[in-house]
């Protein structure tokens, strides 16, 4: 992709965009379609060396990790599951390079759609390293050590997204210690894992290795399994996953971590004492923080907090006029592409005039593990909490035609409901194509539908969805397929 950076490049656009992630790429496009010059700035080259559009999302993010889970799933259905299905397969294997090269050329193939759009709208793609002057100007800096430049924009919008914690007691070589993108790039099966931290996405790259065989082990600091989700849904996901071999210990802080004669040597405390673990690879996913080291210059004056987080208003606006940042470097919503791409879209429309809001409160969250954690809304503890009168109502896949079918049993859906005024509060999800099926949940609570609402609309059986419909039933007692 070459870059656009040249001599009859304009200086000056309407918008200029930081960063070209989800956030940043849908607000450039978003901007262009409304007719706006619009220019996007973005420094992610890929393994070799090549520009890329898409981000940390795209090529070493969630897109990534879900490539490499379909395949793992499949290798593991293969060797486990196949067999009920009246199908045997013998000297099944698995090729570790050949399927990060898939997953490579998937990133590489949705890479060049981005492109193509940005082409369509004339949008100019610059690949360079992006900093905030003051009075709305943007140096930019070539990967090709070309000489720095600057331009300026009416307004400009920051969208740089994030990247992995990194931990002084457990230095990342990528070899033998490695981050969440080395991870999604291994070129061979390790025996014995080791994963720092049992979120979101520890849980997602346990999922991936331990289906390939890779004895997986998962060290947090944390006394308590996710704590984002419902408790019910946590407590059946602690359930499942333990019972797929993952080895779960909480409570554990690993105080250091070090290569030693091809292994990594691990220690931790928790409450029986220190111990250590010897493994083949370690990865560190400890969470993320937002990339904005170097992204203004001191005399832009851009009002940052402790954590580095970019302080906005609920319209993503900064501290100064016509900048604004979405996505990871806010804090009006978790880190969640979605999240971006929709901010990415409201900055732009207020840009041009356009005013809409986002809701929040319905911003689904999803876990890719196997089975998938999906959730919108609030969870039980938390309207307990606060005093809420609620009702519940929870349905098993297991008593769905569908999911016996598939042979993907495990999960429940779980409806939370106001007991007075029976509107939508939350909806749980722990089982197969959660983050599909939680899109009706959505789209329910979005048009202020009640439960009796969900009850009352005619689902197709057998389906994963009638699970919902299930689910709002047994809010009254009236589910069709259990004895309730």
């Amino acid at each position: 992709m070459p870059n656009q950076l040249i001599s009859k490049q304009p200086t000056h656009y309407d918008v200029i965009v930081v960063g070209a992630g989800p956030a940043g790429y849908s607000s450039a496009i978003r901007c262009a379609q409304l007719g706006l010059k619009t220019a996007c700035v973005d420094n992610w080259r890929n393994k070799k060396g090549q520009r890329t559009l898409g981000g940390v999302h795209l090529n070493s993010g969630c897109v990534a990790s879900i490539t490499l889970l379909e395949s793992a799933k499949l290798y593991h259905s293969l060797n486990h599951r196949i067999s009920k299905h009246g199908i045997h397969a013998e000297n099944i294997s698995v090729d570790i390079p050949a399927m990060i090269q898939h997953k490579d050329d998937i990133i590489d193939a949705l890479g060049h759609k981005i492109s193509e759009v940005f082409a369509h709208h004339n949008i100019d793609s610059i690949h360079a390293s992006g900093k905030l002057l003051k009075a709305r100007q943007i140096e930019i800096t070539p990967l090709d050590g070309t000489a720095a430049s600057v331009l300026d924009a009416k307004h400009i919008i920051l969208a740089t997204g994030s990247s992995p914690i990194q931990l002084p007691y457990a230095k990342v070589d990528n070899e033998f210690i490695v981050d969440s993108f080395a991870a999604l790039n291994l070129n061979s099966l390790p025996k014995k894992l080791a994963i720092i931290g049992a979120g979101v996405n520890g849980l997602e790259l346990a999922a991936i290795w331990s289906r390939l065989g890779a004895e997986t082990l998962l060290l947090d600091a944390q006394e308590s399994f996710l704590s984002l989700p419902d408790q019910q849904i946590s407590r059946e996901a602690y359930r499942i996953f333990s019972a797929q071999g993952l080895d779960l210990r909480l409570g554990a802080r690993v105080i250091s971590a070090k290569k030693s004669r091809n292994k990594v040597i691990v220690d931790y405390q928790d409450q029986e004492g220190t111990h250590t673990l010897r493994v083949d690879k370690l990865i560190v996913a400890s969470g993320r923080k937002p990339n904005t080291e170097n992204l203004s210059a001191p005399e832009a004056n851009l009002l940052l907090d402790e954590n580095g987080y970019i302080h906005v208003d609920e319209n993503c606006r900064t501290n100064l006029p016509g900048v604004y940042a979405i996505g990871d470097l806010n804090l009006l919503g978790p880190m969640l592409a979605h999240k971006g791409i929709e901010e990415g879209v409201f900055v732009a429309e207020q840009i041009a005039g356009l005013h809409s809001a986002i809701d929040y409160a319905t911003l689904p969250s999803v876990i890719y593990t196997d089975p998938e954690i999906a959730w919108v809304g609030q969870t039980e503890q938390s309207l307990r909490t606060m005093g809420v009168a609620i009702k519940v109502g929870t349905f098993p896949l297991s008593a769905t035609a569908r999911a016996q079918a598939m042979g993907k049993t495990e999960g429940l859906v779980k409806i939370i409901a106001h007991a007075e005024n029976d509107a939508l509060l939350g909806v749980h999800i722990i089982g197969a194509h959660a983050s599909e099926l939680i899109a009706e949940a959505v789209l329910a609570m979005e048009f202020s539908a009640s439960s009796e609402d969900l009850a009352r609309t005619i689902h197709a059986h057998p389906t994963l969805s009638e699970s919902f419909h299930e689910a709002a039933l047994a809010l009254k007692k009236m589910t069709m397929h259990l004895p309730l």
